[in-house]
């Protein structure tokens, strides 16, 4: 099966008996009812095992899914009246980046999302999601924008990093990245930012700076992927799984590091299984957040901003120096 993910085989499997078993009795007089309702019993009970007990790296492969939802497919589902805005006004236009204005729930909002592809073709188009300098200048662009008209931001992070080529380094991409870490630290507006697959790298904290940081179950962030750290460490790429078992990386272990605020449930077996009702999980935690932040004002949403960050690795730094585990 195309998609089909390693941890996932022994569901994919029961599930495959189930349909032959309905294609045989659709298609004889024998009556296998209660052998299906049997199976279909015990595949309810192996999905609940199996997606209850998920290790990092199985998150990693979910977040990397080839189905995953993107950043255009959850602008469809939850926002209105999309305009898409391009270029930098300094070099070009970056399609490893969407922005946009919008309207969510009425309200009018900027949008602004690493975007990936769904096959070749798209993400060579795309740079398989990683932004060169003018994609994260045209960020900017847009939250400039967005400051000025008092629209909230919401940011989708989908990226294993940003792209390290010659050209981008040249253009200034190290410059790029830090300048929009400065500019969002600053804004008077709700910024929220949710990682919706891949957080990788300066790539991902280029749209990561907001007043809330929220993370689909099994998405990761992180400052470099499994497969690097393991090739750093242990010289050895292969070592990845046992990397993202001890890097922190998925949403759990950062929700209870500080380092996220809230943990977006996402459907079983992962966003790609339902893309619709992923958007409306998504939909109601913007909704709360939007809330919560529209009653501050600019310097409070900057102070609140502040603080956020200010705590991040306090309670960690503190075990440290006291020995605890």
């Amino acid at each position: 099966m195309v998609g089909e993910l390693e941890f996932e085989k022994p569901v994919m499997e029961l599930r495959g008996k189930i349909k032959e078993l309905k294609e045989f009795t659709a298609q004889s007089d024998v009556d296998l009812s209660s052998e299906i309702e049997k199976l279909e019993a015990r595949l309810e009970k192996l999905e609940n095992e199996i997606y209850s007990n998920i290790k990092p790296w199985d998150r990693v492969q979910i977040a990397r899914h080839p189905n995953r939802p993107t950043t255009l497919d959850y602008i469809e589902q939850i926002f209105t009246n999309f305009l898409e805005c391009h270029g930098d006004r300094f070099y070009g236009d970056d399609d490893a980046i969407v922005s946009g204005i919008a309207k969510f729930r009425g309200i009018p909002v900027t949008v602004i999302g690493h975007q990936r592809g769904k096959d070749t073709k798209e993400n060579i188009r795309r740079n398989f999601g990683m932004p060169h300098p003018e994609g994260y200048r045209k960020a900017l662009r847009l939250m400039k924008q967005a400051d000025k008209f008092k629209r909230p931001i919401i940011c989708f992070i989908d990226t294993k990093g940003a792209y390290p080529g010659k050209a981008a380094e040249e253009r200034g991409q190290s410059e790029a990245i830090a300048k929009n870490l400065f500019e969002m630290a600053g804004l008077s507006v709700p910024v929220i930012c949710i990682v919706i697959g891949e957080g990788g790298s300066g790539g991902a904290l280029a749209l990561g700076v907001g007043n809330y940081i929220h993370m689909l179950e099994n998405s990761t962030y992180s400052v470099i992927s499994p497969e690097g750290a393991a090739a750093l460490l242990w010289k050895d790429a292969g070592l990845a799984k046992k990397a993202a078992e001890t890097m922190k990386i998925t949403a759990p272990d950062l929700k209870e590091l500080g380092v996220v605020d809230e943990i977006i449930t996402e459907v079983k077996g992962g966003a790609h299984k339902d893309v619709v009702l992923q958007a409306k999980h998504i939909d109601e935690v913007l909704a709360s957040s939007l809330k919560s932040l529209s009653t501050m004002s600019a310097e409070e949403l900057i102070q609140h901003r502040y603080e956020k960050y200010k705590r991040i690795g306090q309670v960690s730094f503190a075990n440290d120096l006291l020995g605890v585990k």
